[in-house]
Formats: structure tokens, sequence, C-alpha cells
């Protein structure tokens, strides 16, 4: 059994209701504009870049950074805070929680739930594709002249180009799918961490932390932002999703605040723990598989582009590394 020890007069001290409220509202404006900033500059870049020899390149640079962003915030912020949240003596200390590592099979779970929606979702566009296929009409005579020859010719070339674009179609369609699960699996960290930060009364921990999730965000948003860009979304849809990423850390802390006024709730509760514990859980899951598979796998040995170029493929390794570099950073801090 785990026993729970703390410093009473440095936590007495730390716990001023008045100024944790103070530095979170200041943390809701940084925390929005940092968040603007880091899911608009690849999306922005990439519209710059649109049309120009180096479009493609630019947009695969940054889908891989957007990557190693992406995997570090699962394994070396999201899952450890889990794990923590769950191994805390509060809950710890009871069963089931202390007979069963209860956050790797959540984890577990996500992984199994991304898979089950990309396998479900590839299925359904893969159908609809293979629904819209026809056979172009063969002329059967051939002494008939070369006008039937010609037309059979034309036939197979319109068919080649429908091909063609229906294979982009598919492409850009599972592009959009992983856009859309990784901002799903985005949102459900940046709640927790909002509310968690909300319902905090410590200011010692809130001043440092509101630092560390400004550079946080951006990172994050650089990797969310890299997706959106390359799915190629209208600009109505490309500007709801930033939105949504902008606003949900911010309005997870406003929750938390209205949570604890209300109630009194107290964020270090058993309850809150738990919950905190599974749906950080659930969330790095997702955000694990989606980019081991629908990101760095699908890139590194799928992609025409890189697999033709080995200085670009050595190069979006590089990119990959410092996206994950950045944000295993971070982890000092935040």
């Amino acid at each position: 059994m785990a026993l729970c020890v703390s410093d009473s007069g440095r936590e007495l001290w730390c716990r001023d209701g008045q100024a944790a409220a103070h530095l979170k509202l200041i943390s809701i404006f940084i925390i929005f504009f940092t968040s603007i900033i880091g899911i608009s500059l690849p999306v922005f870049l990439a519209r710059l870049f649109q049309g120009k020899p180096a479009y493609d390149k630019a947009v695969l640079l940054i889908k891989c950074f957007a990557a190693g962003v992406i995997l570090s915030t699962s394994l070396v912020h999201v899952l450890p805070d889990a794990f923590n949240a769950l191994a805390d003596c509060q809950v710890s200390s009871h069963h089931p929680w202390k007979d069963f590592p209860f956050a790797g099979l959540v984890t577990l779970i996500g992984v199994l739930m991304a898979l089950l929606v990309d396998l479900t979702a590839s299925s359904h566009v893969d159908a609809s594709a293979h629904a819209s296929d026809y056979k172009p009409i063969v002329g059967e005579m051939k002494c008939c002249g070369g006008k039937n020859i010609e037309r059979d010719g034309d036939l197979e070339s319109d068919h080649q180009e429908r091909r063609a674009r229906e294979e982009e179609m598919v492409v850009k369609i599972k592009q959009r799918l992983v856009s859309q699960v990784l901002e799903i699996g985005i949102i459900f960290h940046s709640v927790i961490i909002g509310v968690t930060m909300g319902m905090s009364q410590n200011k010692c921990t809130i001043r440092p932390l509101v630092a560390a999730l400004a550079f946080h965000q951006i990172f994050e948003g650089m990797g969310l932002g890299g997706c959106i860009a390359q799915a190629g979304f209208s600009y109505r849809t490309t500007a709801y999703m930033c939105l949504m990423f902008s606003v949900t850390t911010p309005m997870g802390i406003l929750l938390g605040m209205l949570v604890f006024f209300a109630t009194g709730y107290d964020d270090h509760s058993t309850n809150a723990l738990i919950l905190e514990g599974l749906l950080g859980s659930l969330s790095s899951g997702i955000l694990i598989y989606m980019a081991l598979v629908d990101l760095i796998s699908l890139d590194f040995f799928h992609n025409k582009l890189m697999t033709s170029q080995l200085f670009l493929k050595k190069v979006s390794f590089l990119a990959l590394v410092l996206g994950s570099t950045f944000m295993s950073v971070l982890a000092l801090w935040a």
C-alpha cells in the first residue's frame, strides 16, 4: 500500500485560490493565442507553397515534424501523467486499482479503437471507390478500320485517368480521416490538461505550467496543422478545425474553474485522479496509433516521393527527430 507524504507547510503556502485564479485567467489568453499561432503556421506555409515545386516536399517535412511531436506527446507527456494519476496513493491503495495496470489496459483499448475506426473508414472508402469502377467498351471487330481502334484507345486512356483521380480521392479521404481522428485524440488530451489546471488552486504549479503549456500548444498545433494542411480541407473546415484546437484547452480551464467554484471539487481527489488517468490513457493510445501507423509508417514506407529520394528521406527523419526532441524537452516543465 502506498503512503501519502507531502510537505504540508509549502503546500499551504502555495494553495492560494485568488492568485491561482489570476494566473489561470492570464493563461487562457496566452494559451489561446499560442495555439492559434502553432496550428495556423503549417497551414499558412502549405497554402503559401501550394502550386510550387517545393510544395509536396514542404508538406511532407511538416508532417514528419508533426509525427515526432505527436509521438512524443503521447509517450512522454500523456501516458506518464496517466500512469502517475492511477498510481497516486489515493487510487493505488484501493481495489481494483492496485490489482491491475489499468493505464496500460486503457491505452491498449485506445490503440484498438483507433485501429477499428481506421479499418472501418478505409473499408468504406475502398468499397465506394470499387463501386464506381467500370470497364471500357472494347470493339469486337478489328476489321472496321482505324476508328474503332482509336475509340478503344481513348476509352482506355479515359479509364486510366479516372482510376488515377479515384486513387487520389481515396488518398485525400484517408488523409482527412487521419486528421480528424488525430484531432479527437488531441482534444481529449487538451481537455484533461485544461480541466486539471482549472481546478488547481496551487499557484506554485500553475506559474511554470503556463509557460510550458504555451510552447506545448505551439508544437502540438504544428503537428496537427501539418496533417490538416496535407489533407486539403476546404477553407471553412480548416478554420473550424484550427479554432476547435485553439479553444479546447482554454475552455477546459474555464470548465475546471467553474466546477471548482460550484462544487469545491478537489483536483487531487480519488475520482478526479481516476478520470484523469483513464482519459489520458485512452487519448495516449489513440495518439500512439495515429503517429506510428497513419503518419510515420505511411510516409516512410508508402510515400512515393520519399522512397524515390534518399536525401529527402534523411531530411524527413531529421524532422521527425527534431519534433520528438522539442516536445520531449518540454516534459522538464510540463
